[in-house]
């Protein structure tokens, strides 16, 4: 198919779609484990001239299984470069290390995966790179904490774990007044709910673990591109000076389990968000649930941002009872739905945010994340709706019904 033509698709066709094997014709991708691969002498010439991705030169530099998925996910997130590595974290520490120097700041919201701001407030203060944590949609005091050394604004499409919703126009145009780049975890969206790129965000950085292997058997992350902003050899220096020197590479086979979960993404996505939303809307009027926190609802503080954003509001929503004491009753006694950690397979997956992936996190940096105690996160599934609904209700029964004030 032209490449014209692929791009033309509805989302749904590019997902499935990719040319077949040139040599085999298989309309399925073969899996090349293979980490070495014997040059002649015209290969050797290419590598020497430059060709690092036409041609194959060893299994840390590259693989066709690996080449392929970067193809389909930089047409899925309309992207204009695509970089996959072995995990989320190795594309948020590959990103950073690529793009910042000691003395560097970064303004960075608030809310991020536990990982990461342990990253920038503990890490990268190790190299010399500061970070100063702000509400990103206090654009008065995103402004504020920019100075002469600031090279990123970095927030998350659906914040973890309050589901909290960034504009990110205001974030890009102030951005581009202050030659900022601006750099955004998709994860909890994936490219199915929301695509960073198509609203000026320069660089999107995704756990595809998640959403985009969708069957919590398979670790990967990826770096998608805008070039607008970014120096023309960006991607390729991405690559040759930091990804592969920092060796945080994607293995041939979790590329080609990526590549087959991303075929299916668009039809789990759909039946997920839509559970998402029924479930949201039945706990909101739970007794024994003191909050909810889904984008899709109007009771959400940044709905009117979510339906401007995004087609659809994401199949990750919190909930919140009295107390952690209570939040482990719920998630120890369900029998569907898993008590476990991560997020965004065919599994509904429930965990306590503050003593799970938070747990490393002080209490009074929670507070200023709004993670409390109390929280429990779903990443909803693809089990009928009614037993998702049932199943947490029977949980939730084995609390106190009294709603806390």
């Amino acid at each position: 198919m032209k490449k014209k033509t692929r791009h033309n698709l509805a989302f749904a066709s590019k997902a499935v779609y990719y040319d077949p094997d040139p040599k085999t014709k298989s309309i399925s991708a073969p899996l090349y484990l293979s980490n070495n691969f014997q040059y002649d002498e015209e290969i050797y010439q290419n590598i020497v001239k430059g060709a690092r991705i036409t041609e194959n030169i060893y299994g840390r530099c590259g693989n066709p299984n690996e080449t392929l998925l970067q193809e389909q996910v930089a047409l899925l997130e309309n992207a204009d470069g695509c970089l996959a590595l072995g995990s989320g974290m190795a594309a948020v520490a590959t990103t950073c290390f690529a793009l910042l120097r000691p003395g560097d700041h970064i303004v960075s919201d608030w809310t991020t995966y536990s990982s990461t701001h342990e990253m920038f407030d503990h890490r990268l203060t190790d190299f010399g790179i500061t970070t100063t944590f702000v509400d990103c949609n206090d654009i008065t005091a995103v402004k504020a904490s920019i100075t002469d050394k600031t090279k990123i604004i970095y927030f998350e499409t659906i914040a973890n774990p309050n589901m909290r919703v960034t504009e990110i126009p205001p974030l890009v145009q102030l951005a581009r007044d202050n030659n900022v780049l601006v750099i955004c975890d998709n994860t909890f969206a994936s490219p199915y709910v929301m695509r960073p790129l198509d609203w000026g965000v320069d660089i999107v950085v995704e756990s595809a673990t998640k959403f985009m292997g969708g069957h919590n058997d398979v670790l990967g992350g990826i770096i998608a591109i805008k070039q607008t902003n970014l120096p023309d050899d960006f991607l390729h220096e991405l690559r040759w000076s930091t990804h592969v020197k920092l060796g945080g590479v994607l293995s041939p086979f979790n590329a080609w389990m990526l590549l087959r979960g991303l075929q299916t993404l668009p039809v789990r996505l759909e039946r997920q968000c839509e559970t998402a939303m029924k479930l949201a809307k039945h706990l909101e009027n739970h007794p024994a649930v003191n909050k909810v926190h889904y984008p899709g609802l109007t009771s959400h503080p940044n709905h009117e941002i979510a339906k401007t954003q995004m087609p659809n509001y994401g199949a990750m929503l919190t909930f919140e009872v009295a107390d952690g004491q209570s939040a482990i009753k719920v998630c120890g006694n369900l029998e569907l739905c898993a008590f476990a950690a991560s997020l965004g397979s065919v599994r509904t997956i429930t965990q306590i945010p503050a003593t799970m992936a938070f747990l490393d996190i002080p209490k009074v940096e929670r507070e200023k994340m709004n993670i409390q105690d109390g929280m429990v996160r779903v990443s909803v599934g693809l089990e009928d709706p009614n037993d998702i609904i049932y199943d947490i209700d029977q949980a939730l029964s084995q609390i106190d019904t009294h709603k806390q004030s």
